[in-house]
């Protein structure tokens, strides 16, 4: 199976980023976990992307705030699918959403929400369940115990406020 890298712009976005680490660790994926910065260590970021690919990796997340390049950085420098996730740090994670999801034409940038740790692992795993499918069944399965707890949160719901 290959692998997701997580990067983070500062070590200050880790409790963002544990919430993604908590569901690869839920489908068994296996990630790792770095800090480099598009400004301040832009050549170390630069090597890491465009090895990954070769380095086992088959997706990169990348969580940053503020001026919020570091996506855009690695998605420069390499073809594998790169998901950013804007990091609430000023305006509401405004300034951070906007330059993450403002890529320019060639280098696209997949974006969730601001803080959305969890939608951008579990885009990652299925970007890797498209040739993996026992992960695939995986979250076939985790989707199917979903929706048996909303309907069961409707039923009981509905149930009590029948007339």
């Amino acid at each position: 199976m290959k692998k997701v890298a997580f990067i983070m712009g500062s070590d200050s976005d880790l409790p963002v980023a544990e919430k993604a680490f908590e569901v690869f660790k839920e489908y068994g994926v296996p990630f790792e976990v770095h800090v480099y910065s598009a400004h301040r260590t832009p050549q170390e970021a630069k090597t890491f992307s465009e090895n990954a690919d070769k380095n086992g990796f088959g997706a990169i997340i990348c969580a940053a705030g503020m001026a919020a390049h570091l996506a855009g950085a690695i998605a420069a420098n390499t073809v594998l699918p790169v998901i950013g996730i804007p990091v609430k740090s000023t305006f509401e994670g405004l300034d951070a959403l906007l330059a993450t999801v403002q890529m320019p034409g060639g280098i696209p940038v997949a974006t969730v929400a601001v803080n959305g740790a969890k939608n951008a692992a579990l885009l990652a795993i299925e970007i890797l369940a498209v040739s993996d499918s026992a992960l695939a069944e995986k979250l076939k399965a985790s989707r199917k115990a979903a929706a048996e707890s909303v309907l069961k949160k409707d039923a009981e719901i509905s149930a009590k406020f029948h007339l």
